[in-house]
Formats: structure tokens, sequence, C-alpha cells
């Protein structure tokens, strides 16, 4: 119309197929294997990964579930997230010993807008702060975006949780604000720390991925000589 002001709109987006929702097959990686969890199969060892290790409980202050009184309860609340579909949950386990020794899952997909979210994630005290830890994260972001070919990957965390936000943002998400009074936890308030990554900030991400993860990186320890840079 004659006169008529123009309004900002966002940009156009390609027309491309949707982002696919996960179809739960195995993450490969030099170190670990990511798969689906399954009691059967990885219960025992999930429940013994944490049990003598952390008599406080500290992997579960900052999750809505744990610690638990017994074997048959963490067994049966696996099976739960076994059977459950979004959230996706896999179990993530150490080559070297074959066994599980942590969780994750693939969340809120979002198909249709391409977004999805990591989230549900624990590991226990001798997977943390470890190269196998980051490949972890390295896996399942490679998933989203390779695989999945999502637009947006978020992360959310207690904003309380300092570790996890450090991670965040080592893993070079961005720090995008605090929604507060978000939600009730254990009978707490939770305000949450929101995190993101796009596709268009991917390839540069990946770039430093695969640079720490090459094998040169480590000493006869497994310690790294530089540190994850992706900046």
């Amino acid at each position: 119309m004659t006169g008529s002001i123009a309004r900002p709109v966002g940009p156009v987006v390609d027309p491309l197929p949707p982002g696919s929702k996960p179809d739960m097959r195995p993450l490969h990686g030099r170190w670990v294997l990511l798969e689906p969890v399954s009691a059967e199969r990885h219960a025992r060892d999930l429940f013994a990964s944490f049990a003598d290790s952390d008599p406080e409980g500290t992997v579960w202050t900052y999750l809505g579930y744990g610690p638990w009184a017994s074997f048959e309860q963490f067994e049966a609340w696996v099976r739960e997230r076994e059977a459950s579909r979004d959230p996706w949950f896999y179990a993530f386990i150490e080559r070297a010993t074959g066994r599980a020794v942590g969780m994750g899952s693939f969340m809120r997909a979002d198909a249709p807008n391409g977004v999805i979210e990591i989230g549900h994630i624990w590991m226990s005290p001798g997977l943390q702060q470890t190269r196998e830890a980051t490949e972890i994260i390295f896996l399942m972001i490679r998933h989203c975006f390779d695989d999945l070919g999502v637009r947006r990957l978020e992360w959310k965390c207690d904003a309380l949780n300092a570790p996890s936000r450090k991670a965040a943002e080592r893993f070079g998400f961005q720090f995008e604000g605090i929604f507060r009074q978000h939600l009730i936890v254990k009978g707490r308030n939770r305000d949450t720390a929101w995190f993101a990554m796009l596709d268009r900030d991917w390839p540069r991400i990946r770039a430093g991925f695969e640079r720490w993860l090459r094998p040169e990186n480590f000493d006869e320890t497994g310690r790294q000589k530089a540190k994850l840079q992706v900046a």
C-alpha cells in the first residue's frame, strides 16, 4: 500500500526437508560407544558406576530423579527410560571396559522447525572430565547436525549448576538467558539457564572438536596436551 511502513521480518529459510527425529542408531566414537539404553544390558553397570564412588549422590543434585535406595529401584527406572520416546535415552559405554558409565538423551524434538535438545546427561565420577566425556558430547552434537539435520541444538540446566554451564560454553553453546521460576524440581525452585548452538556455527565447532580428539593430543595416561578450542 502507498505510504505504508514495511515491518521487519526474518530471512527466508531454504526449503530443505525438515529435521528428522532420532532413530536410536548407535553412535560410534574412538573411545566410547553410545547405544540405546537397555535395562538388561546396562542397568547393573550403570548402578555400579556411581553406587560406590558417589555415596553422597552428588551426580543427581540438579536432576529430577535419584539417588536410589536399591538396584531394583534403579533398574525399574532404567526400564522406563528404555521404553521412552522423546526423550530418547542412550547409555554411554567405555570401549576400554565395555561398561556403561553414564546416560543422556535427545529430547523435545521439533522436526518441522529443525530444533532438538540434548539433556538428562549424567556421568559417573570416573567418567567426568575425561576425553571420553568430551567425545560423548561431540557424538551427540554431531548426530544432531549431521544426521538429524537440525538448525538449532539446545542445552538447558539449572542456573545454579556451574559445572554444566561451564561445560556448555566449553563445547561451543552460546548462553541465551535465564528462565526464572521455570520448574519445580524435588520441591525446590529452578531457574533454568538456556544455551544453544546453530547449524551455521557447527562446521567451526566440529573442526575444533576433531582437532582436540586426535590421539596425538593425549599422553599415555589420556591427559590432554592442548585445550579444546571451538571459538
